[in-house]
């Protein structure tokens, strides 16, 4: 591959031109006017203004990214994560259009994406499930009846979903009727289909994912495991490898059922197989994610493997390294930085009138000091990642980081990191995904962030 069409924006987009770059791959960076002055546009090879602001408008549009793709010569496009990442219709355009999609095949996607197919796929191949239902409910009534078999708290879920959209706990008859309708509206609206499924809650589960790669010569392997139990309104916000208090016969048997899914599907490229696992240690399949993952940097940290570099490897047709050739070191925390509110989570869109970082950490940003913030897409400024020998280490090297950084123009989530990160909950790691809502509620008398 020569040159490459990246399909996304901001801090992935730089992401993939940096190893593009080492690789001497040119690229081809698509943005929106917003997103004119950001620092991935003047980094690309070339650079495309593919429409207005509104990402229906802009980095939605298939057929335009398509165009721009075939007229700038490229072999392949990259779609980062989110926007068209998981879109299988799109990854067939761009395979019927002569280019490479550096993922998955849409095959996969299809059968992955759906959360229900992917459920049923997954019991088919002897990999634990959480209790639900095995096909999509339609009606209220419908709804209550399986509900009354699977017991309450559950969780109601847009079977399309993703990043925790289309996702609400119900802790009773009287909260499901309430918010059917709702999630169901919410799910058309965000992903085109209004399909929703009952799932059983797991109380005090942790949400452990497994990174898997797959290439087209049927290797197939795992790069561990990641924590990703901090979280707000059901989307990480802290993430890190390995999985703290967690034995390693469990973390073994995660990895081979992370392998038993991926090769369900004959699964290529990167993927990530996510998991809960409950008190006891026993752990149930949530979702298979087919894109590069938000926190695939504690994976990259830890093993010393570029994660972007084997994504263009596989889908050029190169070969997997063995198994056993991949190695874990050290301990890796990722910290996703927002612009908004430590209290309320409500976006904090504005201009960086001053962008400080402290040393001893790896920065994946989108922006740089003067960028604005636009209230158009997602808020993440940046993403920390920060290692250390071991767990105690990257903890500590964390609190000095953040004991240095200096944002300004808007408000941002580092207030809740200084504080959280030396709270006993944290401290531990033995926590679940109800952790920061919890811990926020204890100490909302005590501080103010």
């Amino acid at each position: 591959m020569k040159k490459i069409l990246i399909a996304n924006r901001g801090e992935i987009a730089r992401r993939i031109i940096r190893t593009c770059e080492r690789l001497g791959i040119e690229t081809v960076a698509i943005h929106s006017e917003a997103d004119g002055d950001l620092p991935y546009v003047s980094e690309a090879t070339q650079a495309v203004l593919i429409g207005p602001n509104p990402v229906v408008q802009s980095y939605l549009q298939i057929d335009k990214i398509i165009e721009e793709a075939k007229k700038h010569g490229v072999d392949a496009i990259h779609p980062g994560y989110g926007l068209l990442s998981e879109n299988a219709g799109f990854a067939r355009r761009v395979a019927e259009a002569g280019m490479v999609f550096i993922g998955p095949s849409s095959d996969i996607i299809e059968k992955m994406g759906d959360k229900i197919k992917s459920r049923r796929t997954m019991i088919k191949a002897s990999v634990p499930v959480v209790p639900g239902t095995e096909e999509g409910v339609t009606t209220l009534e419908e709804a209550l009846q399986e509900a009354e078999a699977i017991g309450y708290p559950l969780m109601l879920k847009a079977s399309a979903g993703g990043g925790g959209i289309g996702m609400v706990r119900c802790e009773s008859e009287q909260a499901l009727t309430q918010q059917f309708v709702s999630v169901k509206n919410r799910a058309k609206a965000y992903f085109g289909d209004d399909v929703v499924y009952l799932e059983k809650f797991i109380a005090d589960a942790r949400h452990i994912e497994v990174q898997i790669f797959g290439d087209h010569h049927g290797n197939l392997v795992h790069l561990y495991e990641r924590n990703c139990s901090v979280q707000r309104r059901n989307q990480k916000v802290i993430e890190e490898s390995p999985s703290p208090n967690l034995p390693q016969d469990v973390r073994e048997r995660l990895c081979e059922a992370a392998l038993q899914a991926g090769k369900a599907v004959n699964y290529t490229n990167a993927g990530t197989v996510e998991f809960i696992v409950d008190p006891d240690n026993n752990f149930y399949f949530l979702e298979m994610n087919t894109r590069l993952q938000v926190e695939h940097p504690v994976t990259e940290e830890v093993t010393g493997l570029d994660l972007v570099e084997w994504q263009l490897t596989v889908a050029d047709g190169g070969e997997l390294p063995s198994q056993d050739s991949i190695q874990t070191k050290g301990h890796a925390i990722e910290y996703r930085v927002y612009a908004e509110d430590p209290k309320t989570f409500f976006p904090s869109p504005g201009k960086l009138e001053k962008l400080q970082w402290g040393e001893g950490a790896r920065i994946e940003t989108g922006y740089e000091e003067g960028n604005q913030v636009t209230p158009f897409y997602d808020p993440m400024i940046s993403k920390i990642i920060i290692r250390g020998t071991d767990r105690i280490d990257a903890l500590s090297k964390s609190q000095t980081f953040f004991n240095h950084v200096t944002i300004t123009g808007v408000k941002t989530n580092i207030p809740l990191f200084k504080e959280f990160i030396r709270s006993e909950e944290f401290i531990s790691g033995d926590y679940a995904t109800a952790v920061l809502p919890q811990w926020m509620e204890k100490i909302k008398e005590e501080h103010t962030l």
